[in-house]
């Protein structure tokens, strides 16, 4: 009963965050970047618990996860202690049993951003476990953006690279030259660049983290993200297997009754 209300719920999430998320993330151009693959694992816990640390510290402070509760998410990611999850997870004045908020208001979101940033709980099931993890990955310094960068798999997305210290910079590759249209020593709103520009270069030493590294923290949160989309996923099928199993074990039994009504019927 528990598994399904909380698909019922899961599906009413689903609806009311996929009009808003489409809303707030509509893509402003169209990507020109080939997306890697990316198969999440839900058996994998030290890469959920890797992934919601990473999230919490990188993401949370902006973008909330408020249809999931700490609670769950210390229960489902290995039976994490209530102690060890206010220490290391809540930095805020919230208990384990609230759900993930962000701390800034709307207002602050509206005057540093123009725009309250959206909620996650929900993106894997609009976006897909393999875009999060493209988009994670293909940030690049881009001077004319408000906030200095832009995005491969989202074009002139509205967001900071909050990754940024652990990734380093990524610089767009061109096969001509970057040419840009300075106004007193800022770009202005006619920046002029090569068309062709289709893929994004590593500048080396410029972050914490090695290429695979991170590519093993975008990930991370996206597993993480695609655990939280649907919390029960997982528990539903393991259970899959044994509905299947007992129906097969039904059909069997049906079988059988059927075909000695029909003996009767016969006369045989």
């Amino acid at each position: 009963m528990r598994i399904f209300n909380q698909s019922i719920n899961g599906v009413l999430v689903a609806l009311i965050c996929l009009s808003s998320w489409s809303v707030a993330l509509a893509a402003s151009g169209d990507s020109v970047w080939v997306m890697d693959p990316m198969d999440p694992d839900l058996s994998d816990t030290a890469s959920l618990q890797r992934g919601a640390a990473l999230y919490v510290n990188f993401c949370l402070g902006c973008h909330s996860l408020k249809y999931q509760r700490y609670e769950r998410v210390a229960e489902d990611l290995g039976e994490i202690s209530a102690e060890l999850v206010e220490a290391n997870l809540i930095f805020t004045q919230q208990k384990i049993g609230d759900l993930m908020q962000t701390s800034m208001s709307e207002e602050q979101a509206k005057a540093w951003f123009g725009a309250t940033p959206p909620d996650l709980t929900m993106v894997d099931r609009v976006r897909g476990t393999e875009w999060l993890y493209n988009f994670l990955r293909t940030f690049y310094e881009d001077p004319a953006r408000p906030f200095g960068v832009n995005n491969m798999v989202f074009p002139n997305v509205g967001m900071p690279h909050v990754l940024l210290p652990l990734q380093g910079i990524n610089d767009l590759v061109c096969e001509g030259k970057q040419s840009l249209d300075l106004l007193d020593g800022v770009p202005s709103d006619m920046t002029v660049r090569e068309e062709n520009c289709f893929d994004i270069s590593l500048r080396p030493n410029t972050g914490l983290y090695t290429e695979e590294e991170f590519d093993q923290a975008a990930f991370d949160i996206a597993n993480f993200l695609h655990y939280v989309g649907d919390p029960t996923r997982a528990e539903r099928e393991a259970l899959g297997g044994y509905v299947i199993a007992f129906l097969l074990v039904l059909l069997i039994l049906a079988y059988l009754l059927n075909r000695n009504y029909w003996k009767d019927v016969h006369g045989g």
